[in-house]
C-alpha cells in the first residue's frame, strides 16, 4: 500500500482537503495541471484561485452560508481561516481580495512539508492508494473521460456564468453612492437632510447605482437584443438556475431584474430622497478597493456588447472593464447515485471526489466537502472509523444531500431547507433560523470538537 494520499486539483475543496491532510502527519501528493495547462476561465498559477465574484456570502448566523463558515471556522478550516485574514469591505457578507486570498493558499501549501506539489495534467485515476479527485467545474477533457468511464456515466457537465470588474474610479460617484440594503432608507419622517448627514456615516461597502423607469426600460431593452457568445449545441441545456446570465433572466418578463439582482427595496436615491426604480449594486472586489464587481451581472454577452450595453446604467457611462463577464462549462458527477456521505464512491470506498464536480455549488460549499472528505481521507488511511457529520449540521446536511437518491439532481448551495426541521413550529424566519444555527452549533461541538 502507498505511503500517501493523493489529491487531484489544487482549488478550494482540493487545497482544503490537501492542508487537512498534511495536518495529521499523512504525506499528499498535490497534483495541478498549472502552470502546465489551464482551463478556459483560470488566468494565474496560484492554488485556489476565484474565477467568479469575490463574495464568500453572507457571515450572519440566520444564513446558512454564514452557518457553514462559522461550522468550519470551529472546525479549524484552513481556507475560511485566510478568507477571514484577506476580507475586503463587504457590509455583513465576507469578501476577499482575491489575489491575495490565493497567494496565501499557495504558501501555506508549498511550505508544508508533507504536501509534494506535482505541476502536471492527471488523465488516469491512480490505481493504487487513496485519491481525492477535486477537479472542479472545469475538470479536463481527458481527465472527464476518464471519470465517466469510472462512474459508468454518460454526462459529466453543466454551464454558469461570471461577472465582469470595473475600475472604480471610473465611476461616476456624482450618481452612485455606498451603502448596504436597508441600512440607506430614508424613514417615513425623516427630514431629507437629516439622511443625507446620516449616510455620510455608513460603512462604505456596497457602491449603488440608481435607475428611474425610463432609463430601466432603456436598459432592459438593448440587454434582451444584444448579441450573445454563440454556444455550441451541446451547451445550450445545461445552464445552471442559480447562476443564470442576466440577458436571459430578462427575457422572462420586464421587471424579473426588479425583483432580483436589480431590486430596489431597502435603498434611498440621494438625488430625489425617493426608493428608486432599480438599483445596480457593485460589491469591491480587491483589498486597495480599486476594482468592484456588478452584483449578479453573470453574462454570456460579447466583449463589446458588455461595454455597450452596462455603460448604458447611470454612473458607468464611462465606465473601464478590467475583466467582462464570461460562459464557461462546469463539471459535476451524479452525486446521489455514486458518493456516500463521506464523499467517498460507494463502489469504490478509496476514491473520493470534492469540490463542485460533487454539486455542492459555492465557495464555501467545495471548502466544506474538501474538507469532509479530506479528514475521512485520513480516517480511512489510518484504519479508523469514518466521521459522517449530524445532518442537523449545514455541513452534514450538504454531506447527506448529495449522497441521497433525488430526481433531476442539481448543484445544491447551503441553506435551511436542507435541515431537519425544528419540533416546534416557529413562524418568524429570523427566531426560526437562528434556533436552526444554534442547534448546528451545539451538534457540531459535542462529537467533534478533537477531530
Amino acid at each position: 500500500m502507498v505511503d500517501y494520499i493523493t489529491v487531484i486539483g489544487g482549488g478550494l475543496a482540493g487545497s482544503e482537503a490537501a492542508l487537512q491532510i498534511a495536518k495529521r502527519g499523512i504525506k499528499v501528493k498535490l497534483y495541478e495541471m498549472k502552470p502546465v495547462k489551464f482551463s478556459p476561465a483560470h488566468s494565474n498559477e496560484n492554488f485556489a484561485e476565484i474565477v467568479c465574484s469575490n463574495s464568500f456570502k453572507s457571515n450572519l448566523l440566520t444564513n446558512a452560508c454564514g452557518l457553514l463558515k462559522e461550522e468550519l471556522r470551529t472546525l479549524g478550516s484552513y481556507l475560511i481561516e485566510v478568507a477571514d485574514s484577506t476580507k475586503v469591505p463587504a457590509g455583513q457578507a465576507l469578501a476577499v481580495d482575491r489575489d491575495n486570498f490565493s497567494e496565501r493558499v499557495t504558501k501555506l501549501i508549498k511550505e508544508n512539508e508533507n504536501i509534494e506539489v506535482i505541476h502536471d495534467e492527471v488523465t488516469k485515476i491512480p490505481e493504487e492508494g487513496i485519491v481525492i479527485i477535486a477537479t472542479g467545474p472545469l475538470t479536463s477533457e481527458d481527465f472527464s473521460k476518464e471519470i465517466l468511464d469510472k462512474i459508468g456515466e454518460k454526462q459529466l457537465y453543466f454551464y454558469d456564468a461570471a461577472a465582469p470588474i470595473i475600475e472604480k474610479d471610473s465611476i461616476d460617484m456624482d450618481i452612485a453612492f455606498y451603502g448596504n440594503r436597508y441600512d440607506e432608507e430614508r424613514g417615513l419622517d425623516e427630514p431629507y437632510e437629516d439622511w443625507l448627514e446620516r449616510i455620510k456615516t455608513q460603512e462604505e461597502s456596497y457602491i449603488n447605482l440608481p435607475m428611474n423607469k425610463e432609463e430601466y426600460e432603456r436598459f432592459v431593452d438593448e440587454l434582451i437584443n444584444a448579441e450573445t457568445v454563440v454556444l455550441h449545441d451541446f451547451e445550450k441545456s445545461e445552464i445552471f438556475e442559480g447562476c443564470m446570465p442576466l440577458e436571459i433572466m430578462a427575457k422572462r418578463g420586464k421587471d424579473t431584474l426588479r425583483f432580483g439582482p436589480l431590486k430596489p427595496v431597502g435603498f434611498t436615491d440621494k438625488r430625489t430622497g425617493r426608493r428608486p426604480y432599480a438599483i445596480v449594486q457593485l460589491r469591491q472586489d480587491n483589498e486597495e478597493g480599486s476594482l468592484y464587481n456588478l452584483v449578479g451581472f453573470q453574462t454570456n454577452l460579447k466583449y463589446g456588447e458588455q461595454k455597450r450595453v452596462f455603460s448604458m446604467i447611470p454612473g458607468l457611462e464611462n465606465g473601464e472593464f478590467v475583466k467582462y463577464g464570461v460562459m464557461h462549462r462546469n463539471t459535476y458527477i451524479n452525486s446521489t447515485k455514486l458518493l456516500d456521505d463521506t464523499y467517498s464512491l460507494k463502489e469504490d470506498k478509496r476514491i473520493y471526489f470534492a469540490g463542485q464536480i460533487t454539486g455542492v455549488e459555492g465557495y464555501v460549499e467545495s471548502i466544506s466537502s474538501g474538507f469532509v472528505a479530506g479528514i475521512n481521507a485520513c480516517n480511512q488511511f489510518n484504519k479508523k472509523e469514518k466521521i459522517v457529520f449530524d445532518d442537523k449540521t449545514v455541513i452534514g446536511a450538504l454531506s447527506k444531500y448529495i449522497s441521497n437518491e433525488h430526481d433531476n439532481f442539481q448543484p445544491m448551495n447551503a441553506n435551511f431547507g436542507i435541515l431537519p426541521e425544528l419540533p416546534e413550529k416557529i413562524k418568524d424566519k429570523k427566531e426560526r433560523y437562528n434556533l436552526l444555527a444554534k442547534r448546528s452549533l451545539e451538534n457540531l461541538k459535542i462529537p467533534y470538537g478533537n477531530l
